[in-house]
């Protein structure tokens, strides 16, 4: 498949899990595809161990990520131990905290906005922020936020 199709397909189902999950971007590279796979198919929620603070979050994925999720595992060839967004360089097994930060700032440079405007942690907060916006709860949104 054309490299840039891959990168694109990889980038939206990264994007996607990183807003649906709001995980940090050292938790979100180190993803397995058994992590947000099952019988072959993506859950419709995930448990993951947080790295940092060693605490167990569960999130959601939405019907948008589930189906990038698994557009991108076919035409990625990932098997269920691979790690979800694996390196192209021989010595690393999955793009880097760093990498993952050129991939959003290299997408957000491409579409308009400022990329320097942009970072990771900015997708970590989307939903939080949107569902404060929509509801006014802010308990809701602590509940949610790992």
């Amino acid at each position: 498949m054309h490299l840039e199709i891959y990168g694109r397909r990889r980038d939206l189902a990264l994007f996607n899990l990183a807003i649906d999950s709001k995980l940090r971007g050292c938790d979100l590279v180190h993803l397995r595809v058994q992590d947000v796979c099952h019988g072959g198919h993506v859950t419709s929620r995930a448990p993951v161990m947080q790295q940092k603070t060693k605490q167990p979050v569960q999130f959601e994925l939405t019907t948008g990520t589930r189906k990038s999720l698994d557009e991108w595992t076919a035409v990625a060839a990932l098997r269920h131990s691979d790690f979800l967004f694996p390196s192209r360089v021989g010595n690393s097994p999955h793009i880097s905290t760093r990498q993952y930060a050129r991939i959003v700032h290299q997408r957000f440079d491409e579409i308009g906005p400022d990329p320097t405007a942009y970072s990771t942690h900015i997708l970590r907060r989307t939903k939080p922020t949107l569902i404060y916006r929509r509801t006014k709860n802010l308990r809701a949104v602590r509940e949610i936020a790992p």
